[in-house]
């Protein structure tokens, strides 16, 4: 039941009618929007529809207002309507319409609040995508309970949603992997050297090249003087690190040759991919499809030659270049380096390309913000490849700043402090990470404070939303204890009188209920999940105030059933909302 859908319709016939009646010239576009008054004594709903009008119609906005008043089909579910001001139109609804509310909410279950904008339309989503160089970090976090806060949602809405997660596993970064993987295993096989400082320096690495070390012994040693032989020197010697790494990794392949290098590339990547698929899904993050890099193969050159096709490219410093300034962007961009290799930019039109031949109607990346210079290049790429770009929408994160109360901790992977989204959930729990993650617009910067996480008062707004659904959950066991129902369903075939809910903060509770349809709608379109932990914390609150305010067990039959009735649908709506943000409803706290 959505009583905004519901109004937006008698609207609707309304304006159909002054069509017809031409009081409206047919060609005229109307847009109904009908918003939640502030102030309840403006009614339930407002419409400015006659002040949209009247530039259009030059008349008078209360004038056409009336007209629109007096072409509303009549209803029992609204109980009045006025027109305030210049013509504003106020829409006050039945007690009984909110009524409803409870038996669509009892009846309809987990299915409550869902709706069909989204019908026959599929969405690719794909974040996190975090290269398998290391460990999942907090900044992954954020865009992994974003993302799947966010796919939830819209399949709430009606989408087909498939989740992916993009694995580069190929290209520079996987060699510099596998180098310093190779480098360690050395090192335990007693050679001794200055490790790079451009390689990777975790404790993870020397995981990896022990377990190298265990299973192949000295298979892939090398002396340090054949490894580093003819070297450009380190930063520290006054070279340059890229040079240097470059270097290594060529070496690396020349001494181990193609079988044994890929047996170290691939222990390093499949073991941290292990590490990072057990990571999310310990966060309650899973995906359709894990997409290897690797498979594009086949579609960089056909990529390459559509673009050459096309004219978008041309030849510079031995480099192949794509003209995506021709297309909106700042500057032209590389496609192929003087050495031969795509870039990942070639990659990432690849993998699109691909999206959209699978046959997804919207493309959805939630990607860092430390990203937005790449939005416009891939658009440009798709708009050369004859493809509308806006179907590619990319979802910026912006970074998370961990406290601990008023200290700010030091990202660093040498400080010792929280630096995984493993230590992070360790800490504070799933439930806590996720609820903190999505409850801020993605794009604004995120204090997520380890402390108030962790806290058990009404402060912190996952332990206070939660603690509502536990609370209710208490009192039907003690409802049932006392004999007062059977089972926490008896109400369903039972009639009710409902207007014995009088109180003003039953009143509000309903009010609320009733939002729970319109704020997924809003927050789905937008694809801002923030919106649900925003409206939870408002209907536990609300929940919480009736419950300190009024006893619900009590001896008269009809009221104490219309109250349990009332919080079965509250304690519905909370489930509903937390599971879409991938947030357990706790029974007892």
């Amino acid at each position: 039941m959505n009583l905004k859908q519901d109004l937006h319709h008698l609207f609707t016939q309304a304006i159909d009618t002054l069509k017809q009646q031409t009081v409206i010239p047919p060609d005229v576009t109307v847009e109904i929007h009908l918003e939640r008054p502030r102030e309840t004594q403006h009614g339930d709903f407002a419409c400015n529809l006659a002040m949209m009008l009247a530039k259009q119609l030059k008349q008078r906005p209360r004038d056409i207002a009336e007209k629109i008043v007096a072409a509303l089909p009549q209803t029992d579910f609204v109980a009045k309507v006025d027109i305030a001001g210049a013509g504003f139109i106020n829409i006050t609804l039945a007690h009984h319409a909110y009524h409803a509310v409870i038996t669509s909410i009892l009846t309809e279950q987990q299915r409550y609040g869902t709706g069909n904008s989204g019908a026959g339309k599929s969405v690719i989503l794909e974040f996190v995508s975090a290269n398998p160089t290391g460990p999942l970090h907090v900044g992954h976090g954020r865009g992994a309970a974003y993302g799947a806060a966010l796919a939830n949602l819209l399949a709430a809405a009606g989408y087909r949603v498939h989740n992916e997660y993009y694995v580069n596993d190929a290209g520079r970064q996987m060699n510099i992997l596998a180098t310093s993987v190779w480098l360690r295993y050395l090192e335990l096989c007693g050679e001794q050297f200055k490790f790079p400082a451009n390689g990777y320096r975790g404790d993870y690495v020397w995981d990896i090249a022990a377990s190298l070390h265990r299973e192949y012994a000295a298979a892939f040693h090398h002396a340090q003087k054949d490894v580093f032989n003819q070297i450009p020197p380190d930063v520290d010697d006054g070279g340059d690190k890229e040079d240097h790494i470059d270097a290594l990794i060529a070496r690396a392949k020349l001494l181990l040759g193609e079988q044994h290098y890929l047996v170290v590339f691939d222990r390093g990547l499949n073991l941290i991919l292990d590490d990072i698929r057990q990571d999310l899904l310990q966060f309650k993050v899973s995906y359709d499809h894990w997409f290897s890099e690797r498979s594009l193969s086949t579609d960089l050159t056909a990529t390459l030659e559509r673009l050459k096709a096309n004219g978008h490219t041309y030849e510079k410093d031995g480099a192949v270049w794509f003209r995506s300034s021709s297309f909106g962007d700042e500057k032209d961009r590389v496609l192929v380096r003087e050495n031969g290799q795509e870039t990942y930019f070639t990659a990432d039109i690849a993998y699109h390309l691909n999206k959209l031949n699978r046959g997804f109607d919207v493309l959805i990346n939630i990607w860092g913000a430390d990203h937005h210079g790449y939005v416009p290049r891939v658009k440009a790429a798709l708009t050369a490849l004859n493809h509308d770009a806006n179907r590619l929408n990319v979802l910026l994160v912006q970074f998370a700043t961990l406290y601990r109360g008023k200290e700010r901790l030091q990202m660093s992977t040498r400080s010792g402090e929280f630096v995984t989204l493993r230590e992070l959930r360790e800490e504070v729990g799933a439930d806590a990470a996720r609820f903190f993650y999505v409850q801020r617009k993605s794009e604004q910067h995120l204090d997520f404070d380890l402390e108030l996480a962790k806290s058990q008062t009404s402060d912190n707004p996952v332990y206070y939303v939660q603690y509502a659904h536990a609370r209710i959950s208490s009192v039907f066991r003690e409802a049932r204890d006392k004999g007062f129902i059977a089972n926490s369903t008896q109400w369903q075939t039972e009639p009710l009188d409902f207007t014995r809910l009088e109180m003003p903060q039953e009143h509000a509770l309903l009010r609320t209920l009733s939002r729970y349809p319109e704020m997924l709608e809003m927050a789905a379109t937008a694809c801002e999940p923030h919106q649900i932990t925003y409206y939870l914390r408002e209907l536990a609150q609300d929940f919480h105030v009736f419950y300190n305010a009024h006893k619900i067990l009590i001896e008269d039959e009809s009221l104490r059933r219309v109250r349990l009735s009332l919080i079965a649908a509250v304690q519905q709506v909370l489930y509903n909302g937390l599971t879409i943000i991938g947030v357990s409803a706790p029974e007892v706290m």
